[in-house]
């Protein structure tokens, strides 16, 4: 099952929900969907991607041209920054985003002629995804049937519309 969307500018943007034969427990969820920058020295490849594709703003006060609504990023950037991954309540994990204290990374990011600092709290991504395709992919780890039956509703969406559609203009 999948669906694929049109986006402003024309490019192709797809959901595809995969199911695995085996449950993911939260310990494994780091070895599939990572929220962290990659090591620039063991892994040049990954770091360029990620710092280059994934990681999404800096949103918020950081910069007040990002998509806002209420003074609050539309897409609940800044993530907390936490030591290990744990599952929340509404079935998706909270994923490990260590701070550079706890040994996470960050990077410089121009914004508005300034360089900024951030941190894991912008950056979710799939290693294998990444390295494979080197664009921008998300990825989500759903625990609940709550979480997969808005994903199951949300793609199939488009596909009831089109029937809708098709029935509506081939009569």
């Amino acid at each position: 099952m999948y669906s694929v969307e049109w986006q402003k500018r024309g490019l192709p943007h797809a959901h595809i929900p995969i199911w695995l034969l085996n449950k993911l427990h939260s310990n494994e969820v780091d070895d599939i969907i990572s929220a962290e920058i990659p090591d620039p020295v063991t892994d040049p490849r990954l770091h360029d991607i990620v710092t280059t594709q994934m990681v999404h703003g800096p949103c918020g006060a950081l910069n007040p041209l990002s998509p806002m609504a209420d003074g609050k990023c539309t897409k609940r950037y800044p993530r907390p920054l936490v030591a290990e991954t744990v599952t929340g309540n509404d079935g998706y994990p909270v994923y490990r985003r260590r701070s550079k204290e706890d040994n996470g990374r960050t990077i410089k990011v121009k914004v508005q002629n300034q360089e900024i600092e951030i941190g894991n709290e912008f950056t979710p991504y799939c290693p294998l995804l990444s390295r494979i395709f080197e664009t921008h992919a998300n990825v989500e780890s759903c625990h609940s049937a709550k979480s997969i039956k808005y994903l199951c509703k949300y793609v199939t969406k488009a596909a009831t519309w089109l029937c809708w559609y098709c029935v509506g203009k081939c009569e």
